[in-house]
């Protein structure tokens, strides 16, 4: 198997950027940590557990004292293999490499265990062909586990389900060395998807075997249409406007940006790189708002919120449609195509609040106070936001979510998008049905560029500090903001 084989790499353009999205959760260090930990500590309970009733009687309740000693020993083997380095991303894909280690770290997990057990005068409790049963099997079993870990992993990348797309920065002599040093290292992580250059017009249709795809417009482009999970900068750092410029235009994308090293970085020893890249010299700049477990706590935080906010209120949402359909004829629920993660359209939910039979309107007009065009049932459910509701079932489809930037009108987001810089990177997150902007009074009408700049920056701000204590403390505020029903209407 050659090399690109390996790695997956896309030479033509793109079309293999599919494969990669199949998959909508990306390799991520995080992830494969976490779940490393969770076998070890499995593997060890497990053999605890199984020695001891084969050894011991396999009918008789398991004592406290061996329970004890069989969470001592994986909360031992936890901290040493931590403190050791045993979960990071190089050595759980390449476990035989530190298989010293990792007996190491088990021995002397066991061995303080005796220690304990000793000074505390328990030894004699326990069966000593179970203690050194228990301690070989427990080595043996997190040894086998992360093996077929580390196979499964392997085996996921090679068939382009378990990797980070890629996209390449820079054909000049910079690019093609990283191009060069990528190739060259046996990457299954690493999935080129894509290689652009800033001045497309000064190199050639082909670079390293890679067809470019167009300039750094292209390339954004590109990323809104595909899952890209890394862009590597490949310019001399040198032209430091140059690079700071297009890192800000990158910024906006959903993604994780690194600067390749300068050129004298490819003739020197490089010991560290985040994760996936391994031995290959890049620095992280920006990183992704949400990645690794984040991804699935947030996940989490909105589906279940939203479903326990959707069964409880259920009764206030069948009387207020019933009450919008008895005002006025026409559809319950209005229904308008919006932009959210990635600047990818979707269709956002309300209860309708105006006339069903107006006149129709060239662009969207932003409710103003007294709107004439707002119904009486309207006029209520606007004051108190309880139009919003049906935007649960948005955030359980996942095109929204609970608390993010809140999603604009489509000629809204042209007409700004021009008008302030870095408008999109509120776009780096799903959209919201609260947001930081919103509990800090820019809610409602944003009758000037002032206003509107203020809520872009409340926005951003959320993309990259996001938590989830952070969107407690919104959705709380929230609360109040509604109960006094500010900038409403």
């Amino acid at each position: 198997m050659s090399i690109t084989d390996k790695i997956h790499v896309s030479k033509v353009g793109g079309t293999d950027v599919a494969s990669g999205d199949k998959f909508d959760y990306p390799l991520s260090s995080t992830i494969l940590s976490g779940l490393s930990v969770a076998f070890d500590m499995l593997a060890i309970v497990v053999s605890g557990f199984v020695t001891f009733y084969a050894l011991i009687e396999w009918r008789a309740h398991i004592h406290e004292y061996y329970a004890s000693a069989i969470c001592f020993l994986a909360m031992a083997v936890f901290l040493l293999a931590h403190f050791a380095g045993l979960y990071k991303f190089s050595v759980i894909v390449r476990p035989f490499e530190y298989l010293d280690k990792i007996i190491v770290v088990f021995a002397t997990a066991f061995l303080l265990l005796l220690a304990v057990a000793f000074s505390l005068k328990v030894s004699e409790i326990f069966s000593r062909v179970w203690m050194y049963s228990f301690a070989l099997s427990a080595c043996c079993a997190s040894i086998a586990v992360r093996f077929a870990g580390s196979f499964a992993v392997h085996s996921f990348a090679r068939r382009g389900l378990f990797v980070r797309n890629v996209v390449i920065l820079g054909c000049g002599e910079q690019g093609q060395r990283f191009l060069s040093h990528l190739v060259g290292s046996p990457l299954d992580f690493v999935n080129i998807v894509g290689v652009f250059d800033d001045r497309s017009s000064r190199v050639g249709p082909m670079v390293e075997g890679y067809a470019v795809q167009g300039n750094l417009e292209d390339l954004i482009a590109f990323a809104r249409k595909h899952r890209v999970d890394d862009v590597v900068i490949a310019l001399p750092w040198s032209a430091d406007q140059r690079l700071i410029s297009i890192v800000n235009r990158l910024r906006e994308l959903p993604l994780s940006i690194h600067l390749s090293s300068d050129l004298a970085g490819f003739s020197l020893n490089y010991r560290e790189a985040p994760s996936h890249f391994e031995q290959v010299p890049i620095v992280e700049v920006v990183d992704t708002p949400l990645s690794g477990w984040n991804v699935l706590w947030k996940s989490l935080e909105d589906r279940v919120l939203a479903f326990i906010i959707v069964i409880f209120f259920s009764p206030f949402m069948a009387a207020i449609a019933l009450a919008v359909k008895l005002e006025d004829p026409g559809p319950v629920f209005f229904r308008q195509k919006r932009f959210g993660f990635n600047n990818k359209a979707f269709y956002i939910y309300k209860f309708r609040s105006m006339y069903h039979n107006r006149p129709p309107e060239n662009a969207t007009v932003q409710a103003v106070r007294d709107d004439p065009r707002i119904t009486k049932v309207g006029r209520f459910i606007r004051r108190t936001s309880l139009d919003e509701f049906p935007q649960l079932f948005n955030v359980l489809n996942g095109t929204m979510s609970l608390v993010g930037p809140r999603p604009h009108a489509v000629d809204h987001n042209e007409e700004y998008s021009k008008k302030i810089g870095g408008y999109f990177a509120r776009h780096r997150v799903r959209p919201g049905m609260t947001g930081w902007a919103q509990v800090n009074g820019w809610r409602g009408e944003t009758d000037t560029l002032e206003k509107m700049e203020a809520r872009v920056r409340h926005d951003i701000y959320y993309a990259e500090n996001w938590s989830i204590l952070f969107d407690l403390k919104i959705l709380v505020m929230t609360a109040y903001v509604i109960l006094l029903g500010k900038n409403a209407h």
